[in-house]
């Protein structure tokens, strides 16, 4: 594959919080944004962290 027909991602990762969680994905979602995973964060397992890719 060439180097210009390999897609490029740009990627972000943001703070969920659960009782927020539909409307925070949803609103990436809208910019483009699809979700790769779901993690605890670096604080412990009751903070996560979602990471995003979008074609760049």
């Amino acid at each position: 594959m060439t180097e210009s027909a390999r897609q490029r991602w740009e990627y972000a990762t943001i703070p969920l919080l659960i009782h927020n969680t539909k409307a925070i994905l949803d609103s990436w979602g809208v910019d483009g944004w699809e979700l790769v995973t779901v993690l605890p964060g670096p604080s412990g397992s009751d903070q996560l962290v979602a990471y995003l890719k979008r074609p760049a």
